[in-house]
């Protein structure tokens, strides 16, 4: 408990334009790794256009990890296909996140993330002021595929008792040690 700084919340919304792994459609699921963790969505039968709208969460150790993200067509008979994969940081997120941001108004954003070469961003990516908290919605552009996107919404969940509690500086610490 004591290297945990947080959670992370994923709301994986939807996958857009994925790309045809079946006869005419595709059966769909996400797993997103960070580290050593790896979790799941459902799978959505026959969907190139699919809706997941799950909450996935992650315990955030160390920030600076990447977070991937793998799309595959569920399979019954042979190994799930690929249909592309992205990743993305969270560092922006957790900066945001040290702000003292209490008492503004909802839709009020924060920062935005522009898309480049280093990250699999689609668009912009906005922070943003929402019901007392800070939320990041994202859209990714899977790779290694011809076609698909997948849009996502992190929010930051603070446990009490784990290091990053009511401490946000501390969340820092390793950009600190690194330079």
């Amino acid at each position: 408990m004591e290297s945990l700084l947080g959670l992370l919340r994923i709301h994986v919304h939807r996958g857009v334009n994925l790309a045809v792994r079946d006869v005419r459609s595709s059966d769909p699921y996400v797993v997103i790794k960070m580290g050593k963790q790896k979790l799941k969505t459902r799978v959505v039968k026959k969907n190139i256009n699919p809706e997941w709208n799950e909450d996935l969460t992650l315990s955030v150790a160390d920030p600076s990890l990447p977070i991937k993200i793998f799309v595959f067509d569920k399979d019954t008979f042979s190994l799930d296909d690929k249909m592309g994969d992205a990743e993305f940081e969270i560092g922006s997120f957790l900066e945001a996140l040290k702000m003292r941001l209490e008492g503004l108004p909802n839709g009020t954003i924060i920062s935005r993330v522009q898309p480049n070469r280093q990250n699999c961003l689609a668009e912009e990516s906005c922070i943003i002021w929402t019901d007392g908290k800070a939320v990041q919605n994202i859209v990714l552009r899977l790779r290694n595929v011809e076609s698909g996107e997948v849009e996502l919404q992190l929010q930051w969940i603070d446990i009490p008792g784990s290091r990053g509690s009511n401490k946000l500086e501390d969340k820092f610490a390793f950009k600190e040690r690194e330079s």
